[in-house]
């Protein structure tokens, strides 16, 4: 049994990074690893508010070595990937000078326009790099980091959800519902949301909160538009509920490091009309069929004739490549690999 402590801006929440590094976390405890959780904001065994996104002071090396100084290994979640905080980066690069890390990178700061002319994340030896696609694995080892490719995993069996009770709570009744599961952030395109609840004359529901200060371009976005949008998850609704009760799942993302609710729409049969952002691409490589956000033809004929068959086959793929099953032994080779180096 190992000691691990998985480190992130924030962990605990609805955002893909929290998602993700909880799956990793579980797997680990199913390898029979001890795991310490460390953040800035949310929910962790060790919370550092200087390590959150933004924070205005740095963190105490001491005050990391602290809660590091057992570890065997320590997972990163994307805090060295994107410069949100970057004082608290370089204290982290400090406290893993010559200790075994992991970095798990959901994005790469380049991939935003923003952010185009950032470093590339540091290296050394007893590190290992494992990204959630194949292109940001090629753009780093372009940058001279090598590193590996772990895709996102799912729960390929997930409980039914309640379609009734989801439409009575948020007093649907034969109305079309779209669902965009995500947060309202400028690259989730909620206009693009918007536009094809407009054209199938359905109710939009938005179920993640605005943030990194989008909530004044939201409130003017919904002011603008004649749709009718439900906002937030209700008391009592699970993620399963929603998308039960949705009869149609948005992802006008315009980038996405992965884009969970992609597969997530598979795994609870629904049908999914999504942008084409440049990872979709992959995940359509294992045989995937989605229809195209601006085909409203092809949303239709889906809404009005739903292909069974389709569900079915993207299903199996699913769990054929992404089952959440098979992430433990995923993780346990890459455990592997770390110790015999």
């Amino acid at each position: 049994m190992g000691r691990l402590v998985v480190v992130s801006f924030r962990l605990g929440g609805t955002d893909g990074v929290s998602i993700e590094a909880r799956k990793w976390i579980d797997a680990f405890t199913t390898l029979g690893h001890h795991v310490t959780t460390l953040a800035g904001s949310g929910v962790a065994d060790v919370l550092m508010p200087e390590l959150a996104i933004g924070a205005t002071s740095l963190p105490s090396l001491e005050a990391v070595n602290d809660v590091l100084r057992d570890a065997d290994v320590v997972v990163v979640e994307n805090l060295v990937s994107l410069p949100l905080n970057v004082g608290a980066r370089d204290v982290l690069y400090q406290a893993l000078d010559q200790r075994a890390a992991i970095f798990h990178h959901h994005d790469l700061a380049w991939q935003r326009s923003e952010w185009r002319h950032e470093a590339t994340p540091r290296d050394q030896a007893l590190w290992t790099h494992v990204t959630i696609n194949d292109l940001s694995r090629r753009e780093l080892e372009v940058r001279g980091v090598s590193a590996v490719t772990i895709r996102n995993s799912f729960d390929c069996d997930p409980p039914l959800g309640r379609r009734d009770l989801a439409r009575a709570t948020l007093s649907i009744t034969n109305e079309r519902l779209v669902l965009l599961p995500t947060r309202a952030i400028p690259r989730k395109n909620v206009a693009g949301a918007l536009k094809l609840a407009a054209s199938l004359d359905a109710v939009l529901w938005l179920l993640g909160p605005a943030e990194d200060g989008y909530g004044p371009t939201l409130e003017a976005l919904l002011g603008e538009s004649n749709v009718e949008v439900r906002r937030g998850r209700p008391e009592g609704l699970t993620i399963h509920d929603a998308y039960a009760g949705c009869d149609l799942v948005a992802m006008p993302s315009t980038w996405e490091g992965f884009g969970n609710p992609v597969l997530e729409s598979v795994t609870h049969r629904r049908p999914l009309a999504v942008y084409p952002y440049r990872v979709l691409e992959e995940i359509r490589s294992f045989g995937f069929q989605f229809i195209d956000l601006d085909d409203l033809d092809a949303v239709l004929h889906f809404l009005e004739s739903p292909d069974e068959e389709l569900f079915n086959r993207n299903a199996a793929l699913a769990r054929e490549h992404f089952n959440l099953d098979a992430l433990p032994q995923r993780l346990a080779s890459l455990l592997a690999d770390i110790e015999s180096n």
